[in-house]
């Protein structure tokens, strides 16, 4: 590529550059590496983020074992060279094909921080010299003759694109694939403004498809210094407030399903509901506030996720029916059509993470485990090769089909990227030392403040078990504090330093241990995972169990499944229930616990309760024999008590 070729790496001064970015520049180019770094750390931000990725870690345990499942049969199995051919024939006129090459790609990555294999850099080595082969002179990369540019999902894909690149970028320093990216957003812009400057009137919902392009424009300003990218964005989010808009901003307090009047055509530009693009644009939106430090942009985020949590988010930790947001938080126990879309439930986690890392408040970490434990896992089918598009909350877990004639469907890209993002959620950098989120077996590798290697070793089979043991391995000791994320279901905790019980443990934040760690440090943690009933709904009830972040499930795989049976905890209007864990087998289920529960049998006289077996929402029906699940139990009627 000629210096001609990159005039968004040489507009900028040395000393403007430095000035704006905080970044070394030789010879008017980006210092090797030094791009990559900038990129994925705080330099280039106005906003630090309170907690940073910290660096390897290795999972092990049940986690651990689907990492590596997804990693053999999904991961190192993707055909690059099939999800590329749309981009050398350019026929689309209205599908997505083109989102699945960044999707996989930033799946790909992830995978590869978390286990650098060598067939998975080859593979992504020449999955990018593969699409960047099919980028047009102009800087076009995408699936779309030329009568259909911007139309549609074709800025959608370009955004996916855009975020490959610069995810692969980021990882490796490799010049091509940014220069690829700078390229392709020079094309997006020029178009736009050729087609008379708005991007709010290209695509699907309202704009928020095309407009989702803000977070890869937010991050190639960071990238190249150029402040051409965050002039571009700051117009997408002015554009948002216009009537055609989505309005993202000025209905930041709206509930997102009650945003604008019902469309005549559900899949519809006009239609503002759309829950996976809403959020998609709100991630771009944070972005732009750590870019820009506007308090507008982050005070609609934040009133965004309590919404979202509040109105829609079902208790496995994900919603939308039909992909758009409904109301559907207080309608979780029915059954729902096309329910918790897998691309919906990655782009949730995706938002918590954002904010998580920017706030460093426990909120956004109970968030994730939730969705992450639930939601997403039983998205993955238990072989590892695939991934459910929807994953209802009672019934069967069914495969997702193919795509736009491909061989994969959007939340088959998609569900990787939630999966492989916990290793390095795991414990993190945080200003003042190290902040653990989240509990598993194995090792994460950190740097203490004064820029020590420090390695973070769990001893744990959670959420089995609310027992944790956490054990520091440090080079020379160190005055840091560490944060531990006590969840907000734990009401009777337990933590103990070097033997010595910790008082101070509140549950819902983080319990701050400030003191010199030195090498062999220990913490023992014990979480209350009592067995909890959940009730929802007035005069037509149901009810769910829990145990620590783990939602419950009947099977018919087990013990006391006939699921026409009515049964009811035998306490009535007791939070907690007793639950006894049972032996297992490794394919059938991550956990298996008995519970007593009185049957109904429509007698004049109660029979003996009966013992029903559970096991966790994300196995249920998700065995190697087909079964059928029910988490929602309905509550017997009964006349008698009506107030």
């Amino acid at each position: 590529m000629s210096k001609k070729e990159m005039p968004s790496l040489r507009l900028l001064s040395r000393r403007t550059f430095v000035k704006q970015t905080g970044m070394t520049a030789v010879a008017g180019v980006l210092a090797p590496g030094l791009v990559a770094r900038q990129a994925g750390s705080t330099g280039g931000y106005l906003i630090a983020n309170r907690f940073e990725t910290a660096g390897t870690a290795l999972l092990q345990g049940y986690m651990g074992s689907r990492l590596d499942q997804c990693f053999q049969n999904d991961i190192l199995t993707k055909n690059f060279d099939h999800l590329i051919g749309p981009f050398r024939h350019r026929t689309e006129t209205h599908r997505w094909q083109s989102e699945f090459w960044g999707k996989c790609m930033m799946a790909s990555v992830l995978a590869y921080q978390y286990k650098p294999d060598p067939r998975l850099k080859a593979k992504m080595d020449a999955a990018v010299t593969g699409l960047i082969a099919t980028q047009t002179p102009d800087g076009y990369i995408g699936n779309y003759n030329a009568e259909s540019r911007l139309k549609q999902w074709d800025i959608w894909g370009m955004k996916y694109c855009l975020l490959g690149l610069l995810d692969y970028h980021d990882l490796t320093g490799d010049k091509k694939s940014l220069y690829a990216a700078v390229k392709l957003a020079d094309y997006l812009m020029a178009q736009i403004d050729r087609q008379g400057g708005i991007i709010v009137n290209k695509g699907n919902y309202r704009g928020m498809a095309a407009s989702s392009v803000l977070l890869p424009m937010v991050r190639l300003s960071v990238a190249t210094g150029n402040r051409k990218y965050r002039s571009f964005a700051e117009t997408i989010v002015k554009q948002w407030e216009t009537p055609g808009g989505p309005q993202l901003i000025s209905k930041a307090a709206v509930n997102v399903a009650e945003r604008f009047p019902r469309p005549k055509e559900w899949y519809s530009p006009e239609q503002g509901q759309k829950a996976y693009e809403m959020m998609s644009c709100y991630e771009g939106l944070l972005a732009l506030y750590r870019l820009t430090g506007n308090e507008t942009y982050k005070q609609a985020v934040v009133h965004v996720f309590k919404n979202i949590q509040d109105t829609e988010i079902n208790i496995a930790g994900s919603g939308a029916s039909a992909e758009m947001w409904f109301g559907g938080r207080e309608r979780q126990t029915t059954p729902v059509f096309h329910y918790q879309e897998t691309c919906v439930t990655v782009t949730w986690m995706q938002l918590c993470m954002a904010l998580l890392k920017l706030t460093g408040e426990a909120i956004y970490a109970h968030a994730i485990e939730t969705t992450y434990y639930n939601a997403l896992m039983a998205a993955l089918k238990s072989d590892g090769f695939t991934w459910a598009k929807y994953t209802p909350l009672n019934g069967e877990r069914l495969p997702g089909s193919g795509q736009c004639g491909m061989e994969l469907n959007c939340c088959s890209a998609n569900g990787p990227r939630g999966l492989f993002a916990m290793p390095g959620l795991v414990a993190m950098r945080s200003r003042e030392g190290i902040a653990v989120n989240f509990f598993a077996e194995g090792t994460t590798a950190l740097t203490s403040p004064a820029g020590k290697p420090v390695k973070l070793v769990q001893t744990t089979n959670y959420p089995a078990s609310g027992k944790i043991a956490i054990r520091l391995e440090m080079q020379a000791p160190e005055d840091m504090v560490l944060q531990l994320r006590i969840p907000e279901w734990s009401r009777q905790t337990i933590l103990q330093v070097n033997g010595v019980l910790y008082k101070d443990v509140v549950s819902g934040i983080y319990v701050n241990l400030k003191r010199k760690w030195n090498t062999g440090d220990m913490m023992l943690l014990e979480l209350d995972m009592r067995g909890r009933v959940k009730v929802m709904g007035k005069q037509s009830q149901y009810f769910a169990v829990l145990t620590g972040p783990l939602v419950l499930s009947r099977d018919t795989r087990f013990t006391g499944t006939n699921l026409g049976t009515v049964i009811t905890p035998l306490k009535e209007n007791e939070p907690f229930i007793d639950l006894k864990k049972v032996a297992i087998k490794a394919d059938d289920s991550w956990l298996q616990v008995e519970a007593m529960f009185q049957a109904e049998n429509y007698k004049e006289q109660k029979d003996p309760p009966v013992v029903v077996t559970l096991c966790d929402y994300a196995t249920a029906g998700n065995g190697a024999a087909a079964s059928t699940f029910q988490t929602w139990m309905p509550l017997i009627f009964n006349a008698a008590k009506l107030e």
